[in-house]
């Protein structure tokens, strides 16, 4: 029998509809902010890089970086259930996709506690066991060490694997460590944005990531 495909997840924007949260989140902590605070294009614009990252975009002082994400998570924590849900069709899928063997994994920039939480709230955490954070790896998407973190935890090789992304963060990540690449257009980025990235597939709905699979295996053979 051929090995099922490892299916690798970004989280935020890919199975879980954070947008919302993660804007309103900067937004709070910009208020008070004496420097120029980002647009919501702007932060929309680096979400899938790490926290950090993004908050050094906007600010030299690693003092106030601290602040900020301090104030960042203030929010974030105390209206996350309130504001993340699962996108349409992607507990059915996922779990069917569990149901079938495939090896899975979450691969995202955000910290590996809160990913897990993200995926007990929507209920998902019995069929995606393995997460690759920002605390799990030196560096982080685009760079491909995420993903092939988490093809080393699942014992799986790149040339039979995909990463499932909505960022172009996600499918240079993928693409760099030599993964099937598979672009959504319900998330962060527009479809026009995904159509360019480069990525292998674009989907626009979840129900078809196991008609891309299933053509995977055939090329696979």
């Amino acid at each position: 029998m051929p090995i099922p495909t490892a299916v690798l997840f970004d989280l935020d924007g890919t199975l879980v509809d954070s947008i919302e949260l993660i804007i309103n989140s900067a937004r709070h902590a910009f208020v008070g902010f004496a420097g120029r605070a980002p647009t919501d294009e702007e932060w929309r614009a680096g979400i899938g890089i790490p926290l950090v990252a993004a908050f050094r975009n906007y600010v030299s002082d690693e003092a106030e970086v601290e602040r900020l994400i301090g104030r960042y998570r203030e929010y974030q924590l105390a209206n996350h259930d309130r504001l993340v849900h699962a996108y349409d069709d992607v507990i059915t899928t996922v779990r069917g996709l569990h149901e079938a063997g495939h090896p899975m994994a979450i691969v995202t920039s955000k910290a590996d506690w809160l990913a897990k939480r993200a995926l007990e709230h929507v209920g998902l955490d019995a069929s995606i066991t393995v997460i690759v954070g920002c605390d799990a790896v030196t560096r982080h998407k685009p760079h491909p060490e995420p993903v092939e973190r988490a093809l080393d935890l699942l014992d799986a090789s790149a040339s039979d694997a995909i990463f499932v992304g909505d960022s172009p963060h996600d499918v240079e990540a993928g693409r760099a460590a030599g993964v099937h690449t598979v672009g959504v257009t319900w998330g962060a980025f527009s479809p026009a944005e995904m159509a360019a990235c480069g990525a292998d597939d674009v989907i626009h709905r979840m129900i078809d990531l196991p008609d891309v699979l299933a053509r995977f295996a055939d090329r696979r053979g």
